[in-house]
């Protein structure tokens, strides 16, 4: 069978039943595919790449709901701050460098040694994308309004 068609099977299994998934978290998963999907045929009008086959945009659909997905999780392990600075970076290279990692695999099952989409880099965006879902709560700080006394 199709590891294109079991893939998707799963990817639709999981934001269905997963409590973290939302339809918020779809919409985005919908959206980068057909984002991709507008720039693989736009492509092959300007500048003569093949055509994506309904198994392409398939493919496309499977390696951004992973990827979505990725980042969802990661995110619950570790939401993302409210202000900007290192910790971001760190995040962001925490989840990015293995997610091209697994997207080297996802292009090898999905579309062997000749690869016609950069499924490997979309899979990465797609993690990272996906990685803003949960934002930490900070703790208010309670300041108290005393009055300082002996200041000119």
């Amino acid at each position: 069978m199709n590891w294109t068609l079991i893939l998707g099977c799963v990817v639709i299994l999981l934001f269905l039943l997963h409590p973290w998934m939302n339809i918020k978290t779809f919409q985005k998963v919908i959206g980068i595919t057909l984002f991709l999907e507008i720039f693989y045929i736009i492509g092959h009008y300007v500048m003569a790449w093949p055509f994506p086959t309904p198994i392409v945009m398939g493919q496309l659909f499977v390696v951004s709901g992973l990827g979505v997905a990725l980042g969802v999780f990661f995110s619950k392990i570790w939401p993302l701050p409210l202000e900007k600075g290192f910790e971001r970076i760190i995040r962001t290279f925490l989840l990015v460098i293995p997610a091209l990692g697994f997207g080297m695999g996802l292009q090898i099952l999905l579309q062997g040694a000749f690869a016609t989409q950069a499924i490997y880099l979309i899979f990465a965006c797609a993690a990272w994308l996906g990685s803003g879902r949960f934002v930490r709560e900070e703790k208010i700080r309670m300041v108290s309004n005393k009055e300082v006394k002996g200041c000119a």
